[in-house]
């Protein structure tokens, strides 16, 4: 099985977020997350706010208005059709770039392309994965995007808890855990979570 990566992962990523979010059932829009402090609604809102910033980075459009690190506990009516064209917009600045740039615009400074994709599609799948499992979805963060991912996790996620304290601090995992359960414990999640627990 060989990782992920670039374009690829992103737009794995991006498919995963889309089919997450559009699963949602309407009851389950207020229901906790991983996230402890956020309904899937702010998940799904500081998401698609993170793609905006992604997008926006390299095309030199607006930043997203809000605070994607406040994000509101409520829904635009077409709030599918905004995060299609928020991803489609990401995809599409990164389409432009030749896949070994060596400097590509991000909202966490400048990085070469594959950790540039990489730190955009962890936002994407992670959050994808919260939104799942907070609203019973049986649609699990796969390994080979998980793999593709730790990559850009591995060079940035440490230095973005100590400064900015955005990830819980890692958990244990046993060592025969799978790349996706690793990827979650390093974020900071609990792979097992259920709302039943949280």
């Amino acid at each position: 099985m060989s990782d992920l990566a670039g374009f690829e992962l992103l737009t794995r990523a991006h498919v995963y977020l889309s089919e997450v979010a559009a699963a949602v059932p309407e009851r389950a829009w207020g229901a906790p997350t991983p996230c402890s402090a956020w309904t899937v609604r702010q998940v799904l809102n500081h998401a698609r706010l993170d793609q905006q910033a992604y997008g926006a980075a390299i095309t030199g459009a607006d930043r997203p208005g809000s605070d994607p690190f406040r994000p509101a506990d409520v829904l635009d009516s077409d709030a599918q059709t905004v995060l299609e064209k928020v991803l489609r917009g990401v995809a599409d600045a990164y389409a432009q770039l030749p896949a070994d740039s060596p400097e590509v615009a991000t909202p966490l400074g400048p990085l070469p392309f594959p950790p540039a994709a990489a730190a955009a599609a962890m936002n994407a799948a992670v959050h994808a994965w919260d939104i799942a499992v907070a609203t019973g979805q049986d649609a699990p963060l796969e390994e080979e995007p998980a793999a593709g991912i730790r990559f850009a996790a591995d060079r940035l996620v440490d230095h973005l808890r100590d400064s900015y304290g955005v990830f819980a601090a890692p958990r244990e995992v046993p060592a025969a855990a799978g790349r996706a359960e690793a990827l979650l414990a390093f974020l900071g999640r609990d792979p097992h979570w259920t709302p039943a627990v949280s």
